[in-house]
């Protein structure tokens, strides 16, 4: 599409700068295009930031922390809920095990740059302080959350603990009976927003049957073949197992990264892809559509629901 122009060499100037400009538009582009965001089902998940979504969080912990003083654990009397609201528990001494191997975005790396840098180990760690995890002592978690390791006591101070936990009980007071479990790649879910996560895994399974989205691959994988590396797809080159090994990302795997982003630019892959995505997602939509504005209407009567708990509070 680019002409290069005989003339003077500040006509060769500005055709360079309109090179340059076309690039990085579709860097942004395909950067624009690789989040959860930018697909269809995401309207349909839910939004802890909204303000619906922070008067779900309040709610839920002012029944938690009436739960937990019920259970024995007087001390949450006092516990100020503001600062753990927008939280969600995390068993005391898992947090030094987490690992950035890994990629938070939809299609993998797409800054050549940033992949020079960190290769793989792309995941996101910065979060506001508001949303930071917050390390609970053994008991305390399995009391707010339900979850069982080996040996844990299924009751707290001698009293039984509700099935998910305080937390999973002041859900249900504010959603209502949990929906049918569903099954997405062997994972069961059980959330209130389970239905358009399984919609979404089902859309990407057959988004990637197309044959637009295999010739893709091809193009991408012949791409990283004439810079030295073979792998049929990209998720096969971000899911190397040789990137686990370490806590920081090797001279290799920021060369294979590297070249996985310029050949996703090079190949528009993220847009092709993105596209066969969306068309799939907006098919699944108009079929589910009845189940889908159920939920939301489900939802947003759950946000009353906890703006009533609030006011009594």
């Amino acid at each position: 599409m680019r002409k290069v122009l005989p003339l003077a060499v500040t006509g060769l100037l500005a055709l360079s700068a309109c090179q340059f400009a076309g690039q990085d538009d579709a860097a942004g582009d395909a950067h624009h295009l690789n989040t959860m965001e930018s697909l269809p089902l995401h309207a349909y998940l839910p939004d802890p930031s909204s303000d619906g979504g922070k008067v779900i969080g309040k709610a839920q912990w002012i029944l938690a922390k009436k739960c937990m003083v019920r259970l024995g654990f007087s001390g949450f009397a006092a516990l100020n809920t503001k600062a753990v609201e927008s939280t969600y528990p995390v068993r005391q001494g898992s947090l030094a095990s987490r690992s950035t191997a890994g990629d938070d975005s939809l299609y993998g790396v797409d800054d050549p740059d940033l992949a020079t840098e960190h290769g793989y180990h792309n995941r996101a760690q910065d979060q506001e302080e508001s949303e930071q995890p917050q390390e609970w002592p053994a008991d305390q978690y399995v009391a707010l959350t339900g979850t069982f390791d080996s040996g844990d006591s299924h009751r707290a101070q001698g009293n039984p603990i509700p099935e998910g936990g305080c937390l999973g009980q002041a859900t249900r007071q504010i959603y209502g009976p949990a929906p049918k479990t569903a099954k997405v790649g062997g994972l069961k879910l059980t959330g209130y927003f389970s239905l358009p996560l399984e919609l979404w895994y089902e859309s990407h399974k057959k988004a990637r049957k197309d044959p637009a989205w295999k010739k893709a691959d091809r193009a991408w994988s012949a791409c990283m073949k004439e810079k030295g590396f073979h792998y049929p797809d990209p998720d096969e080159a971000s899911a190397d197992t040789a990137w686990y090994r370490t806590g920081k990302p090797s001279g290799k795997e920021k060369k294979t990264a590297s070249a996985d982003a310029r050949c996703k630019l090079d190949t528009d892959y993220i847009d092709t892809v993105h596209g066969i995505e969306s068309r799939v997602q907006k098919k699944v939509i108009g079929e589910r559509k009845k189940d889908l504005d159920a939920m939301r209407a489900a939802n947003e009567r759950a946000v009353g629901n906890a703006r009533t708990i609030i006011e009594k509070a």
